[in-house]
């Protein structure tokens, strides 16, 4: 019988585990007799009451569930790659933890997985989320579609199942600051998705902000994406052949009419225009920069304080 892991990062999520675990053994049950259900909870330095559930959990069920306690808050991704280190499954589905994608899709992802896919994206094709929050990621997408990935779902995704395989592609990589969904889809392989409506939120509230949202976009597009750099180059070009040719213009009404341009709000106009662009260009070089810094001084994407009901790191 094929074991069937589920990863589950946790933060902040005391309210929504308890429900979440009594719907993964009613999908136990739905699987009776085709795989064996292993759960995965990764707390990502929860301050709440999470990791007291968590505790008493996996007391009462040590069979199923392993969980796994970062020292703090090191993001959902990394909590992911920390949980994917853990997984023994022949294939692992990824979920979150607050119940607003449904526990129930994975008897069909893991059908679709039987049949021969071994990347089942859950893309959202509704979302009762607020009305920014599904503009943001309408925009997001269609930004990251554009620049880096143009076979990523227009809906996106963050409820997946893959094989041991890309599980174990996604481990050796072991990339920061990178967008994990995109390199799920940029991995390969037969790849398959499932449409479901993204439910609101009804346990507690998102710790997603918008500055965490706007540095995964960052990092998303910087990660898949050479599109910057060509901005950078194309700008350069242009601002350069604008100069010259206003230099030109100068000197012909010089020489030829003998008329004196005025200076003083020309130039100042010219110097704030190219030392924006300057200081734009000097970010965007310094966000590459600072990635490849984090890339090379080989500190751990997270560091695991505590496991229980784990025998041994599979790293």
């Amino acid at each position: 019988m094929n074991r069937l892991s589920v990863l589950v990062p946790v933060y902040y999520n005391e309210g929504s585990l308890e429900a979440l675990y009594d719907r993964f053994l009613q999908l136990e049950k739905k699987l009776e007799g085709q795989a064996e259900l292993e759960i995965v909870f990764v707390d990502d330095g929860s301050r709440d009451n999470s990791r007291k559930i968590l505790r008493d959990l996996a007391e009462k069920d040590p069979i199923r569930i392993r969980l796994i306690f970062l020292s703090r808050n090191f993001g959902s991704t990394n909590a992911i790659l920390a949980g994917l280190h853990y997984t023994t499954g022949d294939c692992v589905a990824i979920i979150s933890a607050d119940l607003q994608d449904p526990p129930e899709i994975i008897e069909d992802m893991y059908a679709k997985w039987l049949s021969g896919d071994q990347t089942v994206m859950a893309v959202r094709e509704k979302r009762e989320d607020p009305f920014l929050d599904r503009l943001f990621s309408r925009f997001s997408y269609a930004v990251f579609r554009k620049l880096a990935l143009k076979d990523f779902p227009k809906g996106g995704f963050d409820f997946v199942l893959v094989d041991k395989r890309i599980r174990d592609i996604i481990i050796d990589i072991n990339e920061r600051n990178t967008n994990l969904w995109g390199l799920i889809v940029w991995i390969g392989f037969r790849q398959s998705e499932i449409f479901y409506t993204r439910k609101a939120r009804v346990h507690g509230s998102s710790r997603w902000t918008f500055w965490k949202k706007f540095k995964y976009f960052i990092d998303s597009i910087l990660a898949f994406s050479y599109a910057p750099m060509r901005f950078m180059s194309a700008s350069g070009f242009i601002l350069a052949l604008l100069g010259i040719l206003y230099a030109a213009l100068i000197v012909i009404l010089r020489l030829i009419n003998d008329v004196a341009v005025p200076g003083w709000t020309t130039l100042m106009v010219i110097v704030l225009v190219l030392f924006g662009f300057q200081f734009v260009f000097m970010g965007i070089i310094g966000e590459y920069i600072w990635r490849t810094l984090d890339e090379t001084r080989m500190r751990p994407s997270f560091i695991i304080s505590e496991t229980i009901n784990v025998e041994s790191n599979t790293d």
